[in-house]
């Protein structure tokens, strides 16, 4: 993990370097944390958790709110309604005890649908429905949602429309800067939004075209802030705690979203958060730290899902959390092969020794 941490920072030290000339003032200045709002909800901080497909479930929620995410939002959830009784539907709007306001983030192409399936998610306990037009999966963009959705303004305009108008509880969108390099419209859509009543607008600085390759292009959500009074919420490659503040001071955003870079790293919001308000850096978590974390997470995922698949989906977590190190990496190729949450639990408490508390098989 500390590995992990050390091995990026030059890269993204580069990087902060050349965008340190599009904001006034000193570098790394400390500067106190904005306060926005969506809706009626404070939200308390400037680090936003991404809504991520097979990662921000309920347990790993849990675990960045209370590691300093401001606002979590759920996995992505269809609006199609002859899926919301599948049991993969129902665990991604289940909420337990998490702290309001709980974010549902939905996807579709259909007004209708949409606008019944917020509905829907507000009855199951969602305080904040988020809609889905940044998603560049080709099974979700195949079905004119996702970012697809940035093709057709009109349609944009009729899904926000019946959404805002169908719910009481404040709607936010996730967008891209458009489609492909050609066909940059967020600002466009960004207008759209505003006047159809969006509370908040998360916009990814790459195009659908582009997926998750090349250059963040920041520019664009700069002018995204410009255009709109509603907040913005910035997103892409932010992995360290200087790069979120010069991307803050650069765009002029309420606050960034994190999303890949919260993979095994949980810590990450809590780090930037501090940074943000006292302009040092956090030391990486220490061995304690990693082991509570990790056995927490561990055992949260077989509570949530029981076994098989409680065994199956934290696999990929427990790889995240030490893939940067030989040892970790040789652990995480024998752990992938144990197939009980006892025998998963035992192999973390081996891996740690004396420093991991005792891990609760799942009832």
């Amino acid at each position: 993990m500390i590995e992990r941490v050390a091995k990026g920072f030059y890269a993204q030290r580069l990087f902060i370097k050349s965008l340190s000339g599009y904001y006034n003032g000193p570098a790394f200045a400390v500067a106190s944390a904005r306060l926005y709002n969506i809706g009626s909800y404070q939200i308390t901080n400037q680090t936003v958790l991404a809504p991520m497909a097979g990662v921000t479930d309920l347990p790993f929620r849990q675990l960045c709110k209370e590691l300093g995410a401001g606002l979590v939002v759920s996995e992505m959830v269809a609006a199609d309604p002859s899926t919301w009784q599948t049991r993969k539907s129902r665990l991604r709007t289940q909420f337990g005890a998490e702290p309001a306001p709980r974010s549902v983030q939905i996807a579709g192409y259909d007004p209708h649908m949409m606008a019944a399936a917020a509905q829907y998610n507000v009855a199951q306990g969602a305080e904040i429905i988020d809609i889905n037009m940044g998603c560049p999966a080709k099974k979700v963009c195949r079905r004119a949602a996702g970012s697809a959705l940035l093709q057709d303004p009109a349609l944009v305009e009729n899904i926000l429309q019946a959404v805002t108008s169908a719910v009481t509880v404040p709607v936010t969108l996730k967008i891209r800067t458009g489609w492909d390099r050609a066909n940059r419209n967020a600002t466009t859509i960004a207008k759209i939004a505003e006047d159809a009543g969006i509370a908040a607008l998360a916009v990814h600085g790459r195009t659908r075209a582009c997926r998750f390759v090349g250059t963040v292009d920041y520019d664009t959500i700069t002018d995204v802030v410009a255009a709109v009074k509603i907040p913005v919420i910035a997103n892409g490659d932010i992995c360290l705690p200087e790069q979120a503040r010069v991307i803050l001071d650069r765009t002029g955003a309420a606050a960034v979203m994190i999303g890949r870079a919260a993979q095994g790293n949980p810590w990450i919001f809590c780090q930037i958060n501090h940074y943000l308000s006292h302009g040092k850096l956090l030391d990486p978590p220490s061995t304690d730290e990693l082991a509570a974390v990790m056995t927490r997470h561990l055992s949260g995922v077989h509570q949530f899902y029981g076994e098989p698949t409680g065994v199956r989906v934290v696999r990929k977590h427990m790889g995240w959390y030490l893939n940067q190190s030989p040892a970790g990496k040789d652990f995480t190729r024998d752990f992938n092969q144990l197939d009980s949450a006892a025998a998963q639990c035992l192999a973390l408490q081996r891996y740690f020794g004396d420093n991991l508390h005792s891990c609760q098989r799942a009832a």
